[in-house]
């Protein structure tokens, strides 16, 4: 029987499109069947957002292309800039609110938002595994939005704020290896398809920054050579004692708000993983903008 020019084209229409969705179901199975890597970001300073001199922000811009292709089906953001008593997420359940928890910068900085939706049941599952781990006491904050150690990054990353974003508080009460084991307890989520970021800096010393941008003074070089070495080895020990391990880490880190972050970005992917340096450039002198994927070693 002969078969009419137009549906013979109707035919062929209807196998691509058939071909095509096959494909992409396999495609989206695949990422969902993909363990996570984590990774550790040092967000440096808030300028980042705007300051196209910043290496970090070119190497942020290609994060799809170049860095890490899959796409999550959430992100898990434990920031320096949400301290808590105990461990606390934010439910939301709309877009969040973008924070301006910086002070003195250009006006265009106050301008920019980043209305990702949030991600409530990432957020229950979140509770649900610190409290199964032994952390009596998790809290929910129905209300806040992402500070700039999560949204800046972010918009850089994932510019189209399609995807659902929690953030997880630190405890500075506390130690490292208490952020390691908050890490461990929520690696479950890497078969979840989701990202889990520690966004923090690599060094963090906001009274020593030298403004005329020279290069990097010894003591942060020295405490930013030995994280990397430490990480690059595998001695998870020392990085979770590095007060008493790493040369010049009262210098480097005042205080611990911006490296608890690593410690849970590393406590999630274990004792065996591997540490790769992704970025690395200095700011100000003494800002380390050294970056971390943290991958299972097999």
């Amino acid at each position: 029987m002969a078969v009419s020019f137009c549906t013979l084209l109707v035919l062929i229409t209807l196998f691509a499109c058939v071909s095509h969705l096959v494909l992409l179901h396999k495609s989206e199975r695949s990422s969902q069947n993909r363990v996570m890597d984590t990774f550790f970001i040092s967000h440096g300073s808030p300028m980042l957002s705007i300051d196209d001199s910043l290496p970090a922000r070119h190497f942020l811009k290609s994060w799809q292309k170049k860095i890490f292709t899959p796409r999550p089906k959430s992100i898990l953001v434990i920031s320096g800039h949400w301290e808590t008593s105990v461990p606390t997420v934010n439910v939301i359940s709309g877009p969040h609110n973008t924070i301006y928890d910086f002070y003195g910068f250009p006006k265009p900085m106050y301008q920019l938002k980043y209305p990702a939706p949030g991600a409530p049941h990432l957020a229950k599952r979140v509770k649900e595994l610190l409290t199964e781990a032994g952390f009596k006491h998790v809290m929910e904050d129905n209300a806040r939005g992402l500070d700039h150690g999560a949204w800046v990054p972010l918009m850089l990353m994932y510019p189209e704020a399609d995807i659902p974003i929690c953030q997880l508080s630190i405890q500075t009460n506390q130690d490292g290896t208490y952020h390691y084991k908050m890490g461990k307890a929520l690696a479950p989520l890497r078969d979840e398809g989701v990202l889990i970021i520690g966004s923090g800096s690599a060094t963090h010393n906001l009274r020593a920054l030298q403004f005329n941008d020279v290069s990097a003074v010894p003591w942060a070089l020295n405490f930013d050579t030995w994280l990397k070495e430490s990480l690059i080895d595998g001695r998870h020990e020392d990085v979770n004692h590095y007060m008493v391990k790493a040369p010049r880490a009262e210098m480097a880190h005042p205080r611990p708000d911006h490296l608890y972050p690593l410690h849970v970005a590393l406590g999630a992917t274990g004792e065996n993983a591997d540490a790769e340096l992704i970025h690395h450039s200095w700011s100000m002198g003494s800002l380390s903008y050294a970056s971390y994927r943290f991958s299972t070693a097999w």
